[in-house]
C-alpha cells in the first residue's frame, strides 16, 4: 500500500517547515534554487526540440518531453522546494493536523515567490548566454510560449489540475521503490506524460515565459499574457495538488492513521501508568 510513502510525504514536510521556521530567508532561496532545476530542464528541452522543429519533425515534442526529464531529477537530488509539489505535501500534513492551515498557506505563498526569484534569475542568466538569441534556436521556444498566452482560461485551468495530480504522483509514486535507477525511471515517465499531454504546470511556465520575455519576442507575447496563463494554471495546479492528491489520499487512508494513532496513544498511556 501507498501508507508508508505518505508516512514519508508528512516527515518531508515537516521538515521543510522547520527550514521555514528558522529562516525565510534560506527557504525562499531553496524555492528559488527548484525552479532554477526547472530552468535547466526548459533550456535543454527546447534546445533539443529546436533540432526537429526546424526540420518539422513528428519528433519535436517526444524529444523536448523526455529531455525535459532532467528537471524532477535535479530537484529530487539536488534538493529544493518546489511550489506544486507543496501544494501536496502540505495539505496532506495539515489533514493530519500535523501544521496549521495558515502556516500552509504562508509556506505556499513564500515557495511561490522564492520560485518567480529563481525563474527571473536564470532566465537573466540564459540571456547573458546568447545561446537563445539566434530565431534557428528560440523558434520552438517561442512558438509554444506563444500558444500558452493565448488558451482560454477554462482549458488551461483544467490543463493545470491534470498536470499537477501527475507531477505529485512523479514525487510520489518513487517514494515506494527501491533503488536510484527505478525512481528516476518512474519520474522522468511521469515528467514525460505530463508534457507530452500539453498539461500546464505553473513554475515550468513561469521560467519558460521568463526566459521568452527577455529574448526578441512578438508582440504576442507579453506580461497580459504571463498573467492570463499563469492566474488559471497557478489555481488548476492547488486543485490538482491540494484535492487530488492531499485530500484524497487522506481520505482513502484514513481508517488506517486513526487506528494507528489510536494505538500509539494506547501504548503511550500503558506506559505512563
Amino acid at each position: 500500500m501507498e501508507v508508508a510513502a505518505l508516512e514519508k510525504v508528512e516527515k518531508l514536510a515537516l521538515k521543510k517547515l522547520k527550514v521555514f521556521m528558522h529562516s525565510r530567508l534560506r527557504y525562499i532561496a531553496r524555492s528559488a534554487l527548484a525552479s532554477m532545476f526547472i530552468g535547466f530542464g526548459v533550456i535543454v528541452a527546447f534546445k533539443t526540440g529546436s533540432f526537429f522543429y526546424g526540420e518539422h519533425s513528428p519528433l519535436t515534442y517526444p524529444m523536448a518531453a523526455i529531455t525535459f526529464g532532467a528537471a524532477i531529477i535535479l530537484i529530487s537530488y539536488g534538493g529544493g522546494d518546489l511550489f506544486t509539489g507543496n501544494t501536496f505535501y502540505f495539505t496532506y500534513t495539515a489533514l493530519r493536523r500535523k501544521i496549521r492551515w495558515n502556516t500552509v498557506l504562508k509556506l505556499w505563498l513564500y515557495t511561490y515567490i522564492g520560485n518567480i526569484i529563481g525563474a527571473v534569475f536564470f532566465a537573466f542568466m540564459i540571456y547573458t548566454t546568447g545561446l537563445f538569441a539566434e530565431s534557428s534556436v528560440n523558434g520552438f521556444l517561442l512558438s509554444v510560449v506563444d500558444k500558452k498566452m493565448n488558451l482560454p482560461m477554462v482549458e488551461l485551468f483544467f490543463r493545470a489540475i491534470l498536470c499537477n495530480w501527475l507531477v505529485c504522483l512523479a514525487f510520489f509514486i518513487p517514494l515506494s521503490l527501491k533503488g536510484d535507477g527505478a525512481k528516476m525511471f518512474a519520474m522522468v515517465l511521469f515528467v514525460f506524460c505530463f508534457f507530452i499531454s500539453g498539461y500546464e504546470h505553473s513554475i515550468a511556465n513561469m521560467c519558460t515565459f521568463a526566459i521568452a520575455l527577455v529574448l526578441h519576442h512578438p508582440g504576442t507575447i507579453s506580461m497580459g499574457g504571463v498573467l492570463h496563463n499563469l492566474v488559471p494554471v497557478t489555481l488548476g495546479n492547488i486543485i490538482g495538488g491540494a484535492v487530488l492528491m492531499g485530500v484524497m489520499y487522506y481520505y482513502v487512508n484514513k481508517p488506517y492513521f486513526e487506528e494507528l494513532d489510536s494505538t500509539i496513544e494506547h501504548t503511550e498511556g500503558d506506559s505512563d501508568e
